[in-house]
């Protein structure tokens, strides 16, 4: 009964997520730390980092893969998938049907209004889960030295997996520089899976399989990938994939459902669902492996000094993330008001549910709007 229980409460809180994160992984992330470390202490701030930081090492989409680590963390491996499946199930849904429209009307509906005062609030629940966890990761003056290095490298153009890599083996060179002798255990878990389907549907199938098992990156390196798989083999046009990564852009959850979109596009209902299990399936296969081995991991001096490096990176990142996003975002005095107010509800209440940030700023963001004569 009570591994039932806590099925429910992952499934529930993953549902809600799934419904209501919008603004891109580090956003993602963010609220979970809130709905699971902070708010139901699932697990601590320092194991939720570490989590992180090994999601940031793998391919695959990191706010999903942190979603079934945290789904693990509760309810084990039936949490793992439980978690996976309800924060996608919302964007996959809402996708389908923009696709079905696209599919019928030729175009996407106008929603830029009802999501303008999201992407502030959005940004004001990254730094209150940035400095929450920020506290945790920076436990010495060498690893913020560490993660300010990190920052400027990302922010001046360097790629984030690069840092976060670059970052971690600087951590285990200073480690081996201050303990001459180490030892290294790791154990690996092969993960077979076979699927029977149609011949038809097969390309589809592969197709976001290797996009999913090799991914790293954003939404761009998505586009890249996506591009060269599809648009130069003239199975999709451009415009299509544009509007595809659009739909993924200003749906809730993850980026990744853009997968579900071009896969209606190649072939209907059966053709978006196989889409979507080839980009999602890989990131199941490798959280199922990786988080069995996280504590192990840590108990080793070599890698938990790895770890506390990459994740300075993986935070300093997140606020990289962020002030790319306030770049494009704070051009006007509402989007800064919006953002302002949000910060103060995220620190100043701190048992405050995510959820209504995001609402109260997307209220707001029409309020504001309707009153500049905008809309």
């Amino acid at each position: 009964m009570e591994s039932k229980n806590k099925l429910k409460e992952v499934a529930g809180v993953f549902l809600k997520l799934g419904s209501i994160a919008f603004g891109g992984p580090a956003a993602h992330i963010a609220m979970m730390e809130d709905e699971v470390v902070k708010k139901r202490k699932w697990i601590s701030h320092e194991h939720f980092l570490d989590l992180i930081g090994a999601t940031n090492i793998i391919p695959g989409p990191n706010s999903t893969e942190m979603t079934m680590h945290c789904g693990h963390e509760r309810a084990g491996m039936k949490g793992l998938i439980v978690a996976g499946v309800c924060f996608v199930f919302p964007a996959v849904t809402i996708t389908m049907i923009l696709a079905w429209l696209y599919g019928k009307y030729g175009e996407l509906p106008e929603v830029e209004p009802f999501i303008y005062g999201i992407k502030p609030a959005v940004i004001a629940i990254i730094l209150g889960a940035v400095y929450r966890l920020g506290k945790k990761a920076i436990k010495n003056v060498y690893l913020l030295i560490l993660g300010l290095l990190t920052l400027s490298a990302t922010l001046l153009g360097l790629n984030e997996i690069i840092a976060l890599f670059g970052c971690g083996l600087i951590g285990i060179t200073w480690h081996i520089l201050q303990k001459s002798r180490f030892t290294l255990k790791t154990v690996a878990s092969p993960v077979f899976l076979q699927l029977l389907i149609s011949t038809a549907n097969l390309k589809i199938l592969c197709t976001f399989l290797k996009v999913g098992a090799l991914l790293y990156g954003s939404g761009y390196v998505l586009f890249a990938y996506l591009d060269a798989e599809l648009v130069d083999t003239g199975l999709l046009t451009r415009e299509e994939l544009v509007n595809a990564i659009a739909v993924g852009q200003f749906t809730p959850g993850p980026v990744l459902s853009t997968a579900t979109f071009i896969g209606w596009q190649l072939n209907g209902f059966w053709g978006a669902m196989l889409a979507t299990v080839g980009i999602f399936m890989p990131s199941f296969i490798f959280v199922a492996i990786l988080n069995p081995l996280i504590p192990k991991m840590r108990k080793s001096k070599m890698i938990s000094a790895f770890l506390d490096a990459v994740n300075v990176a993986a935070i300093a990142v997140i606020v990289a993330v962020s002030i790319e996003m306030g770049i494009e975002i704070f051009t006007n005095w509402r989007s800064i008001i919006i953002a302002v107010l949000s910060l103060i509800l995220v620190l100043k209440f701190q048992k405050l549910n995510s959820a209504f940030i995001v609402l109260g700023g997307a209220f707001t963001g029409y309020l504001l709007l309707v009153i500049s004569g905008l809309k």
